[in-house]
């Protein structure tokens, strides 16, 4: 599923700063991965036993949960079609001291659960009901609007290159009672399509949530009903379901959620793009799937998938760059250590999980935490790599830089913004505060500032062949190519999105700038305006103005008060709730928020032409003790026609200079709502 907790931290920081086609290049389908390198064992590979598992996770999993502040997790091994290692960690419920049990604990694996649906795609797809190339406008009783002259297929929703918006809202629900049926929600959440479809891949839980009401409505059964009787039934997953709330017989045995084990027990999540991420689950039902797609759609003698079907299911389908990892049908490579690795991880607020199959050596592997835990560490990841490196040992090979090291590395520096973003909403600046920082550093190598090791350090990458990049150290790798517009885009180790570069406009350099600067000026105005006030009461120096220039500075104060306090309500409403569903229900709230907002925007208009007023007025002669009467006033005081006389030119001076800057930090406010889409009224996030 999404990750909450990163775009909820993305929103708060849109509220208190912002208010405060790429064309990848598609190798042809099915090709193979790239050639590898001669592996060197890095040491001899332990034997991959149930012992040897035992002694190893037991070493690790309870010092992870210890120093992670985790409240359980569960992990489970298979090779060979049987079922090698599988155990529980830590609590269930904390509170009830309740263990963990790999047989009947249930874990909410998240986006995990979108495998169950590509399988169900695919299910049909062998049974010729679904096309995997046919435009999914045909399976659907709404319509996806014909943004690009391509047509969306169910084989770009499977690669995640339907080119949607990233969503947030209502993808998880306080209570189940407030879900809608599957084709309510979609048709009343259509992203906006950013991108021409099978060209840039961005992660997306709408499009398999499509997926899955497409199985429902060709199928002629809901879609729960469907995966049950056709995938959970074959392979005996008696502890696994869709449904929610759980039925009864499951209920008592659910893992209870938490943020930190010391802290409370979280409510049961309810997900309401259910095909993307609603499964409950125990880790022995989970090897039974694992061994089924490892052995290519059979588990004791039960077929869910034919073998060809499953192949072609594993197999590569679309990499935005050759030298990377590749999007299989619902699964993405996880190349490691030397073998071909698919998989999928899984998101909800409180439960953090992957699975990962080592194809040629008939090994599946998932873990599941209860707990997101304390620290930047993932500790599934680093679980993992550990696995990896005790039972399949490898040493990458030498590589040397090419000639043009240096210059590659000052060229390919700059800021990129993900592809799996928020565009043409409210939220939209999420995506450039998460911009990602590319620089170049000594003898060639790269760095980027988001990417770091278990130590918190970031990481340092080599150039081992023109423009792909490796980990100093390690294994993880970054390739850069140019779109069909020229512009640099580079991608991970992970084949679902992609990170393109930002002009200036976009850049977070530019915006913290400008953003920086406005709120301080107007912050600043808004200070100086009492202070002064009191000094001139304190001094008996009186403020001389016009009735017109008296209300105009009234005016551009106001301007400034609304434009701040417009920040300060907007980080209250985005922080407000807890958890996934914060974001629903607020429309509201943002719309009143937004009034306001166009309003100091709009006012912008007004203090420029008070700026612009104090340029044109001419002094006129005074008196000296006029001059004199006049001279203490310093920033504050106008430089529009004074009753009495003119204020001294250094006076003049300062307060144009003041004014013309708060007209400026307006302008500029004005300029950041309009350009990231801040004044959108369709609250369609």
């Amino acid at each position: 599923m999404l990750d909450s907790k990163a775009y909820r931290r993305r929103f708060v920081w849109i509220a208190l700063l912002a208010c405060a086609t790429a064309s990848a290049q598609q190798p042809a389908k099915n090709s193979p991965p790239p050639k590898s390198q001669e592996i060197t064992p890095a040491k001899p590979a332990s034997e991959l036993t149930t012992p040897d598992l035992e002694a190893f996770l037991d070493g690790l999993m309870p010092l992870q949960l210890q120093r992670g502040d985790i409240a359980g997790a569960v992990v489970a091994v298979v090779k060979d079609g049987k079922v090698l290692f599988a155990k529980g960690y830590g609590y269930a419920d904390v509170a009830a001291k309740k263990p963990v049990s790999p047989e009947d604990t249930l874990f909410r694996p998240g986006s995990i659960s979108k495998l169950f649906t590509w399988t169900a795609v695919m299910q049909l797809v062998e049974q010729g009901k679904l096309d995997l190339d046919r435009d999914v406008n045909d399976y659907l009783d709404f319509k996806i609007p014909s943004t690009f002259p391509q047509p969306i297929t169910l084989r770009n929703i499977m690669t995640h290159t339907p080119g949607f918006a990233e969503t947030a809202k209502d993808l998880f629900v306080k209570d189940a009672a407030d879900m809608k049926p599957l084709g309510a929600y979609l048709a009343d959440h259509i992203p906006n399509r950013i991108f021409p479809p099978g060209t840039t891949p961005a992660y997306s839980n709408y499009a398999t949530t499509l997926a899955g009401y497409i199985v429902e409505r060709v199928s002629g059964k809901p879609f729960n009903e469907y995966i049950a009787a056709n995938i959970f039934q074959p392979l005996a997953m008696s502890h696994t379901t869709f449904e929610q709330p759980l039925p009864p017989v499951l209920k008592d045995l659910m893992s209870k959620g938490y943020t930190l084990a010391s802290k409370e027990a979280k409510p049961f999540e309810v997900v309401q793009a259910w095909p993307a991420g609603s499964v409950s689950t125990s880790a022995m039902d989970m090897t039974r799937f694992m061994i089924a797609h490892l052995q290519n759609g059979e588990f004791s003698g039960a077929h869910i998938l034919r073998a060809d079907t499953a192949q072609l299911m594993h197999a590569r389908q679309f990499a935005s760059n050759p030298a990377m990892n590749a999007m299989a049908l619902g699964f993405y490579e996880e190349t490691r250590n030397g073998h071909r690795i698919i998989g999928h991880g899984g998101d909800t607020v409180y439960f953090h999980s992957d699975l990962h199959l080592i194809l040629d050596a008939g090994v599946g592997f998932f873990v599941s935490y209860n707990s997101g835990g304390k620290g930047d560490i993932s500790n599934r990841t680093a679980l993992f790599e550990q696995f990896l490196d005790r039972y399949f040992p490898y040493q990458a090979p030498p590589a040397t830089p090419p000639a043009t090291a240096a210059a590659d590395a000052k060229a390919v520096s700059g800021l990129y913004m993900v592809s799996r973003r928020l565009q043409g909403n409210i939220l939209e600046a999420s995506g450039m505060l998460g911009e990602l920082r590319i620089s170049s550093i000594p003898d060639g190598k790269i760095m980027a500032d988001a990417f770091k090791d278990f130590s918190g350090r970031p990481k340092k990458f080599s150039e081992i062949a023109p423009l792909v990049y490796r980990e100093v150290d390690g294994q993880d790798k970054l390739a850069f190519r140019r779109d069909e517009s020229g512009r640099l885009q580079f991608s991970i180790d992970y084949p679902f999105m992609v990170f393109q570069q930002v002009g200036w406009l976009q850049s977070k350099s530019w915006n913290y700038f400008v953003l920086g600067t406005s709120l301080g000026i107007m912050a600043l105005a808004l200070v100086l305006w009492p202070v002064n006030g009191l000094l001139r009461r304190h001094y008996g120096r009186k403020l001389h103005l016009s009735a017109r220039d008296r209300q105009l500075r009234i005016l551009t104060r106001a301007v400034c008060a609304v434009n701040v306090l417009f920040i300060l309500l907007l980080a209250g409403v985005l922080s407000s709730g807890e958890g996934a569903t914060g974001l629903n229900g607020i429309d509201g709230r943002l719309h009143a928020l937004q009034l306001l907002c166009a309003i100091g925007a709009i006012g912008a208009l007004l203090v420029v032409y008070n700026a612009v007023r104090t340029w044109r007025w001419k002094p006129a002669p005074v008196m000296a003790s006029a001059v004199a009467a006049g001279s203490g006033d310093s920033a504050a005081t106008t430089s529009s026609s004074l009753s009495s006389g003119a204020a001294p030119e250094p006076q003049q001076r300062s307060s144009r200079t003041f004014e013309t800057l708060i007209a400026l930090a307006c302008l500029g406010f004005a300029w950041f709502v309009l350009y990231w889409n801040i004044l959108n009224f369709r609250l369609h996030y």
